[in-house]
C-alpha cells in the first residue's frame, strides 16, 4: 500500500493525484484510479471518466520482420542488377552507333548551327573510318600476338632445354639429368592441379563480381516499386492528408523559388493552405502560391508532387481555378479508391427512367467527389475521343440510350466500326448504317447530306412559321417537323480519312473545302442547333488529319478519355481547358476505361474550374439492348432504314400536282410536308433548294411574294417540259 501525501496547503475542493494507489482511510470506495478528484481524506469527489477499452485484435502470423527484410534487400538487389544490365547493354549500343557525337547532330541541326553540324558530321566520318581501319587490321594483330606466343614458348622451352643439359653435365648439387625433368613434371603437374582448383572459384568470383557491378550501375537508375524501396525511403500510402504534408510536399518539389518563399514565411507556408475539405472519396485543398512562383511549374511537376503527397500521380488532380489567382486546387484521392467500380447505371436500375430533350439531364457517371454527374444535351453538339478500347463507344452509346426515352427524338446512327455496337438501335433509329468500308463512309457521308438538307427545310420552315423564339417545346412536339434529330457518327475519324471520290469529282474524306463529310458536318455545326438538329461524334487517337480543327471546335461539349500526349489533349478538350489543368495525357490506359475529361456547355463544371472528370456507368452490350427495347416499347415503332432499303423510284412533278390538291397554289412548305406524308423514304431530306431545282431542271420554278409559293401552271408547264423532250428524244 502506497503511502498518501499530505500538506497543509491543499485546496479544500481536492486535488488530483496520479494513480492507482489505495488511499489509508477506511472509504467507501476500493482502487484509486488516475485522473480521480480526492479530498483531504481521501474521499473521491469526482470519478475519471472511464478509459475506452479496444477489444483484442487477432494475431495473424506473419514472417518475422527480418525475413521480410532479407527477401526485400534480395528482390531490390536483383531489380537493381537487371537495371544495371539494361544500362551496359545501351551504353554498348550507344557506343557502336557513336551516339554521342548522333546526339550532337541532332542539336546541331535543331539549333541551326550549319558550322557546328558540318564539325560534328566530319567527327562522325573520322571515327567510323578509325573503326574500319581497326577491323581492317584486326587480323594482322591477331597473327602478331600469336607469333609472339609461339615466340615465347619456344624460348621457354629453349631456357629449360639449356638447363637440363647444363644439369645433365655438370651436375649441380647432385642434381642430375633425369632428377631435372623429373621437377620440371612435378612442377607442371602442381601448376595444372592449382588451376583446375582455381578455376571454378574463379568463375564463381567473376560471377558475382560482375553482378556487384551491375548493380552498382543500375542502383541509380533503378525504378523500384513501393514494397522493394528500403525502409527509410518507403512512403506511408495510407497516411492522413494534413496541412503539413501538403506544405511538405511543395517544399520539397524541387521549385527553388517555391521552396526559398516558404522558408521566408512566417508560419512556414501555412497560411497557404485553405481548409482541407472531405470531396467523395478524397479530399480537396486549394494552395495558394506566394508572389513570384507559377502554377504552370507547379502543373510540370504533377508526378513529383503526387508522390511527396504519398500517392501515385493519377491519384491527384490538379486544376486551375479561374477565379483565384496564383492558385492551385488540388484533388487527392485515398489510396486504391480510383481503382473501385462506381456501380451500375440508373438506366439499369430504374425501369421506370424518362428522358426530356428540353429539360432533362443524362445521368453519365460520378465525378471525383462521388456525386452524380448529370449532362444537359438540349442543343449540343457532341465530341468524344481517346485511344481506342477505353470506353469511348459505350460512353456515347449512353447518352443516346437515355435521350431514346423521350419519343419526341429521332436517331441517325453510323457506325463505322461496325461490330454490333450499335445493333440495339434497330427499331429505334430512323436511319442505321453499320459497317467500316468505303462504302458505308459514302452511306454515312449521304446521311449526313440529309441532315443539312433537313436543317435548310428547317430553317425555311422556322421562318414562315413566324416565331419570334425559335423552335420552341410546342413547335417540337407538334408534329410539324421540328422535333429534335441526332445525327451519330462513331469511329468517325474513317471518314475524314477516306479515300473514296463522288461521281461529281468531290472526295466522302479529307479537311479540304470540296470534302463532302467535312462540309456536312461543319453546315450542321454551324446552323443545326437552332433547329433542333445536331451531330454527336467519336473518334479515336486523334490528329489533325482525322479530326479537323473546326470540327474539334465546332463541338459544345467535348470529352476525352486518356489520350498520349498534351498535344492531343489539347486537340481533344482545346488550349484552355488543358492550360487550366484538364490532363486526360495523364489517365491510366487500359486501367481508367470509360473515365473522361469533360468540358464546355450543358457540363456541370464546378465553379472556377474549366472542366471535369467523369467515371462514365459501363453498360454492356446486353443490357444496353433491354434498355434500348424499354425506350422502344414507349414510342411508336420506327422502321430503320438501311443503305440497302433504297426508296421506290416516284415522280416527283406528278407528286407535286398530287399534294397541291387542285388548289392553285400553296405554299413550299406545305407541299414538303404534304410530299412527306406521301413517301417519307423518298422525300425525307427534300427541301425547297432541291424542290426548286426540280422545277428548273424543266424551265419552271417556284413563285415568291411576301413567301415562296409553288403554283399549280409551274408544275404543268415543267411536266410539258418534260413530255417534249421525251417525244424528241424518241
Amino acid at each position: 500500500m502506497s503511502e498518501q501525501p499530505h500538506r497543509d496547503d491543499t485546496p479544500a475542493d481536492g486535488v488530483v493525484l496520479p494513480g492507482p494507489w489505495t488511499p489509508p482511510v477506511d472509504a467507501p470506495v476500493g482502487v484509486v484510479l488516475e485522473g480521480d478528484v480526492l479530498d483531504r481524506d481521501g474521499v473521491v469527489l469526482a470519478p475519471a471518466a472511464p478509459q475506452q477499452v479496444r477489444p483484442a485484435q487477432r494475431v495473424v502470423p506473419a514472417l518475422p520482420e527480418s525475413g521480410r527484410e532479407l527477401a526485400r534487400t534480395a528482390a531490390r538487389m536483383a531489380v537493381q542488377s537487371g537495371q544495371g544490365h539494361v544500362v551496359l547493354a545501351r551504353r554498348a549500343a550507344d557506343a557502336v552507333t557513336h551516339a554521342a557525337i548522333r546526339e550532337q547532330i541532332r542539336a546541331a541541326r535543331a539549333r541551326g548551327d550549319k558550322a557546328e553540324l558540318a564539325e560534328w558530321l566530319d567527327r562522325l566520318q573520322a571515327a567510323k573510318s578509325t573503326r574500319r581501319a581497326r577491323i581492317r587490321d584486326l587480323p594482322a594483330v591477331l597473327a602478331s600476338a600469336a607469333m609472339s606466343a609461339v615466340a615465347a614458348v619456344v624460348a621457354l622451352a629453349g631456357v629449360l632445354l639449356t638447363a637440363g643439359i647444363l644439369a645433365g653435365a655438370i651436375h649441380p648439387l647432385g642434381v642430375g639429368w633425369g632428377d631435372y625433368w623429373g621437377f620440371v613434371g612435378w612442377a607442371l603437374r602442381t601448376l595444372v592441379t592449382v588451376a583446375t582448383v582455381l578455376v571454378p572459384f574463379a568463375g564463381v568470383g567473376a560471377i558475382l563480381a560482375w553482378l556487384l557491378i551491375t548493380r552498382r550501375v543500375g542502383e541509380d537508375g533503378a525504378s523500384l516499386p513501393t514494397r522493394l524501396m528500403p525502409a527509410g525511403q518507403r512512403p506511408d500510402v495510407g497516411e492522413e492528408i494534413t496541412p503539413s504534408i501538403v506544405v511538405t510536399a511543395f517544399r520539397d518539389l524541387g521549385y527553388a523559388d517555391l521552396r526559398r518563399r516558404i522558408k521566408e514565411m512566417p508560419d512556414y507556408g501555412a497560411g497557404m493552405l485553405s481548409p482541407i475539405t472531405t470531396a467523395g472519396c478524397g479530399v480537396e485543398v486549394d494552395v495558394q502560391l506566394p508572389s513570384g512562383t507559377s502554377t504552370e511549374e507547379i502543373q510540370k511537376r504533377h508526378r513529383k508532387l503526387a508522390e511527396n503527397l504519398g500517392r501515385h500521380e493519377h491519384e491527384v488532380f490538379i486544376s486551375i481555378p479561374a477565379k483565384l489567382r496564383r492558385t492551385v486546387r488540388l484533388w487527392i484521392a485515398e489510396p486504391g479508391a480510383l481503382d473501385e467500380p462506381i456501380g451500375p447505371s440508373p438506366l439499369v436500375l430504374d425501369p421506370e427512367m424518362s428522358a426530356d430533350y428540353y429539360t432533362g439531364r443524362a445521368p453519365w457517371g460520378q465525378d471525383l467527389r462521388g456525386d452524380a454527374l448529370l449532362i444537359r444535351l438540349f442543343q449540343c453538339h457532341l465530341l468524344l475521343t481517346g485511344l481506342s478500347n477505353q470506353g469511348k463507344t459505350a460512353s456515347l452509346r449512353a447518352l443516346a440510350l437515355w435521350l431514346g426515352f423521350d419519343p419526341t427524338v429521332e436517331f441517325w446512327i453510323g457506325d463505322l466500326k461496325g461490330v454490333g455496337d450499335w445493333s440495339m438501335f434497330e427499331g429505334l433509329a430512323s436511319r442505321l448504317v453499320e459497317g467500316p468500308t468505303d462504302t458505308h463512309v459514302m452511306a454515312i457521308t449521304h446521311m449526313a447530306e440529309d441532315a443539312v438538307a433537313e436543317m435548310e427545310r428547317r430553317i425555311e420552315a422556322a421562318k414562315a412559321s413566324g416565331s419570334k423564339e425559335g423552335v420552341t417545346r410546342e413547335m417540337a412536339q407538334s408534329g410539324q417537323g421540328f422535333h429534335p434529330l441526332v445525327l451519330i457518327v462513331d469511329e468517325a475519324q474513317r471518314a475524314f480519312m477516306c479515300p473514296a471520290v463522288g461521281d461529281d469529282g468531290r472526295p466522302y474524306g479529307g479537311t479540304k473545302a470540296k470534302s463532302r463529310y467535312y462540309n456536312a458536318i461543319r453546315a450542321i455545326h454551324n446552323q443545326g442547333r437552332a433547329v433542333n438538329v445536331t451531330v454527336w461524334q467519336g473518334t479515336q487517337d486523334p490528329t489533325d488529319q482525322n479530326l479537323p480543327k473546326l470540327i474539334r471546335e465546332g463541338a459544345h461539349i467535348r470529352g476525352s478519355l486518356v489520350v498520349g500526349t498534351e498535344a492531343q489533349a489539347r486537340q481533344a478538350l482545346g488550349d484552355k481547358a488543358v492550360d487550366g489543368g484538364a490532363a486526360p495525357n495523364k489517365l491510366r490506359q487500359g486501367l481508367d476505361k470509360g473515365t473522361l475529361v469533360v468540358t464546355g456547355e450543358g457540363v456541370p463544371i464546378p465553379a472556377g474550374a474549366s472542366s471535369v472528370t467523369v467515371r462514365t456507368h459501363f453498360i454492356d452490350g446486353e443490357p444496353a439492348t433491354e434498355i434500348a427495347d424499354r425506350a422502344k416499347a414507349r414510342r411508336a415503332q420506327v422502321v430503320t432504314r438501311t443503305p440497302g432499303d433504297e426508296p421506290d423510284e416516284r415522280d416527283p412533278l406528278a407528286d407535286m400536282l398530287t399534294v397541291l390538291r387542285g388548289a392553285d397554289r400553296e405554299r413550299t412548305q406545305v407541299v414538303l410536308s404534304r410530299l412527306m406524308e406521301l413517301a417519307p423514304a423518298y422525300y425525307e431530306s427534300w427541301s425547297t433548294a432541291t424542290l426548286r431545282t426540280t422545277l428548273r431542271a424543266f424551265e419552271s420554278d417556284a413563285t415568291k411574294s411576301s413567301e415562296m409559293y409553288l403554283t399549280a401552271d409551274a408544275v404543268r408547264h415543267a411536266l410539258t417540259v418534260r413530255a417534249d423532250r421525251q417525244a424528241g428524244d424518241e
